[in-house]
């Protein structure tokens, strides 16, 4: 268990990310999931309002009615995609709408993190703080943090809400041995705030697991669906470098290449956790094990300077 950032929210090293529920994860496999998990000491679990339009919410809900106070649940608001297109909305009316939404989806009276899902120009600021500040005085959220933002959007975030007695406690980002943009502004601001960050797409959208290395399989994301753009990116985009190296490692410590490339970022300053959407109980359980690895320096440094080189 670590804090997230400078805050008193605990959260583990790994969480269960969600995105999936409702569309490639059903509920059966959503329950081994949960299962698995659990009997693992996982507690952060995270969803969004837009995620399969309100199915994994739904979904979370009705697997953690009975044992809410087991876990850390973190919803965001701000995206939803009902018209069909992606629609960005972080007016005050239209998030405190989706938090409670939310609520009723996730079967509580609270969530333990509520975060704002991106940017947005639709709206004031400092209407967006003011829907925030709200959720926390009105007891709906013990936290809050903000999700895709950079580094002076973060600063800014932080400083109004400041003004309100509420701290941003998270940023949750892209971040991995593939996607280091977050060092040159979001990590510095984030230390220099005391905003822990929680890193979404550890390993690259699959690319760090090796399985692009001779292919792109049929099934995967890269291949189609939603994520085709963003995974395929990931598999175009100099990446080759760094999946060598990742397995390299691998098989000289005898562990994964999940677990190399999850251990490095748990090892970061200022992760406070790693984000991990498996579809699989096996994938997860691959993922968990990262949590008692720990890799020699020499390892570290030379998968730091290979990411960097890439980037």
């Amino acid at each position: 268990m670590r804090t997230v950032g400078r805050s008193g929210l605990r959260v583990g090293a790994l969480a269960l990310g969600t995105m999936g529920w409702g569309s490639e994860v059903d509920q059966d496999t959503a329950t081994e999931l949960l299962d698995a998990f659990r009997d693992a000491g996982g507690t952060l679990l995270d969803t969004a309002y837009g995620y399969g339009d309100g199915a994994s919410e739904e979904i979370l809900g009705s697997l953690t009615a009975s044992c809410r106070e087991e876990f850390v649940l973190a919803t965001k608001a701000g995206i939803s995609r009902t018209t069909g297109t992606r629609v960005v909305d972080t007016s005050r009316g239209t998030l405190l709408d989706q938090l409670d939404a939310s609520l009723r989806r996730l079967r509580t009276d609270h969530v333990d993190l509520w975060i704002v899902h991106a940017w947005g120009d639709n709206a004031p600021i400092e209407e967006t703080v003011s829907a925030m500040a709200y959720a926390v005085s009105s007891g709906r959220a013990r936290y809050v943090g903000i999700s895709n933002h950079n580094g002076w959007q973060l600063a800014r975030m932080a400083t109004l809400l400041q003004a309100e007695g509420v701290p941003v406690v998270a940023d949750q980002i892209e971040y991995s041995l593939v996607a280091r943009t977050a060092d040159a502004d979001v990590l510095p601001a984030a230390e220099h705030l005391g905003t822990g960050i929680l890193a979404w797409a550890p390993l690259g959208g699959g690319v760090l697991t090796g399985k692009y290395r001779h292919g792109v399989p049929a099934d995967s994301r890269a291949a189609g669906g939603r994520h085709d753009n963003w995974a395929r990116r990931r598999v175009d985009t100099g990446s080759g470098t760094i999946v060598d190296a990742v397995a390299t490692a691998a098989e000289g410590l005898r562990i994964s290449p999940v677990q190399v490339a999850l251990t490095w970022l748990r090892e970061r300053p200022g992760i406070a956790t790693a984000i991990v959407g498996a579809r699989t109980p096996g994938q997860l359980r691959m993922a968990l094990g990262s949590d008692v690895i720990d890799l020699p320096d020499q390892v570290r440094d030379a998968l730091d300077e290979v990411s960097l080189h890439a980037e």
